[in-house]
């Protein structure tokens, strides 16, 4: 298994391609802020761009923005000289999502809550689970769309699908986590332990794990930090500039 060490270079280096930054620039001084000019770079996660685009990023210690040219003017404008707390409270700031990563210290098996049985399902197979009502967060039913779940932990009752969680090769080696347990079926521990399983399986595949969750998701936060994972980054691209951009 990697070292944490080796894992945060795997995704700050990731960041870097998708911000068009550096590493040193998602570890500078506290509250600092880096601009840049957003760019398509080879091996960026495919997530979809529009013409306008924009993204913030912190890692703990230094803010990057990145933007297309009329929104990182705007963003400069109103960011520069500004503390943390006052950027990310911005009125085009929209909703941030937290970035969570396994705790390497931290992360032990679970064991599993009775009366389930487990599989685990891995790419060749993943097609077979498409189309399953209420999994729509735990994995990627589009053939075409642009990365694939390729890994699912699943649970059973009865030969009844109850619970998922799925792993989407958003890049070559970070993996984007996803959850579901029918509503029937929670608050039984299932949530965790997919969550805990699936963590380990990505892990020994080499790849890192990422647990991403909107901040108002108190619920799913709490299955992240029961399993070992530590707000790790935070960001927000779901912008609104409709009051400060030309039409």
């Amino acid at each position: 298994m990697m070292t944490s060490k080796e894992m945060i270079h795997i995704v700050q280096s990731q960041l870097a391609i998708d911000l068009n930054c550096t590493i040193d620039d998602l570890n500078g001084e506290k509250d600092s802020i880096v601009f840049v000019d957003a760019k398509e770079n080879p091996g960026r996660r495919p997530y979809p761009r529009k013409e306008r685009y924009f993204e913030i990023l912190s890692m703990g210690k230094s803010i990057v923005v990145t933007a297309t040219p009329e929104r990182l003017a705007i963003a400069k404008t109103h960011m520069q000289g500004k503390d943390r707390d006052t950027i990310f409270s911005l009125p085009f700031i929209k909703g941030l999502y937290l970035h969570f990563l396994p705790d390497l210290e931290k992360i032990k098996p679970m064991a599993p809550p009775d009366d389930f049985s487990y599989e685990v399902v891995e790419k060749d197979e993943v097609y077979k689970l498409f189309g399953l009502e209420g999994m729509e967060n735990a994995i990627i039913s589009d053939s075409n769309h642009p990365y694939q779940t390729v890994l699912v932990v699943l649970a059973k009752q009865n030969d009844k699908v109850v619970g998922m969680a799925g792993a989407s090769n958003v890049s070559a080696k970070m993996w984007q986590m996803g959850i579901d347990v029918l509503p029937e079926y929670r608050h039984l521990g299932l949530a965790t332990y997919l969550v805990n399983r699936l963590t380990l399986e990505v892990l020994n595949c080499g790849c890192v794990p990422t647990y991403d969750v909107i901040s108002s998701h108190i619920a799913s936060q709490r299955v992240a930090y029961r399993v070992g994972y530590y707000p790790a980054f935070v960001t927000d691209w779901r912008c609104d500039f409709r009051d400060y951009e030309s039409q």
